[in-house]
């Protein structure tokens, strides 16, 4: 809950400047009266609901995964989908990363010089990357995957597993600094790990120093 102008959320205690360029102290919130507020069109409410537009239409409702082809009236369209347009999206990324080198290429062959090696591994490796993260937005077969394959976080908390992948917890004893065996006061709790997150992209290459 929290005061709003419009669809915009009011900071407390920190001061803001209205659409029409007025601009009220940090107290303005609140000292001013009901009245005040009205006056200017602020109300009281519940914040509003966000999500991230580059993948929902809304809160509950997902942007088209696949590209989709339908015929009206004789007429065949096709909708792009997330995945292509985000396939897109790679390519131009790989672009801005291999174009900064491109005057090396051209120097070689115009002084019939040799590229520099490690320069050649970093621009074939841009494009192998470029390829595989396409591969890897083809798999995905729902928009949260999509959406975690390209920003999410790149660790992960999760449970401890065993070697035969049950999850590990806290033992029901341990022993204490005097070698005494007592009782575990997180006993049957599970034991976290923090891994690397095995659902995001493949990383790009580091350019050559």
């Amino acid at each position: 809950m929290g005061y709003y102008i419009g669809s915009r959320a009011l900071p407390m205690d920190r001061p803001w400047t209205a659409d029409n360029g007025t601009q009220y102290p940090a107290n303005w919130l609140r000292l001013s009266s009901t009245a005040d507020r009205d006056a200017i069109g602020v109300s009281w409410g519940a914040e509003a609901e966000t999500w991230d537009q580059r993948f929902y239409w809304s809160p509950t409702l997902a942007k088209q995964l696949d590209d989709k082809t339908e015929t009206v009236d004789g007429v065949e369209t096709t909708t792009t989908g997330l995945k292509t347009q985000w396939k897109a999206g790679q390519n131009q990324i790989a672009g801005s990363l291999i174009a900064p080198s491109d005057w090396r290429i051209i120097k070689a062959k115009e002084t019939g010089t040799n590229i520099p090696t490690a320069w050649k591994t970093y621009r074939a490796a841009v494009r192998t990357s470029c390829n595989t993260r396409q591969t890897e937005i083809d798999a995905c077969t729902t928009v949260d995957e999509l959406k975690e394959l390209l920003f999410g976080s790149a660790t992960i908390t999760r449970q401890k597993t065993d070697a035969d992948g049950n999850g590990v917890v806290e033992p029901d004893t341990i022993v204490d600094d005097d070698a005494n065996e007592v009782a575990n006061p997180v006993a049957g709790q599970p034991v976290m790990e923090t891994v690397a997150n095995p659902n995001i992209a493949t990383a790009w290459p580091t350019e050559p120093s």
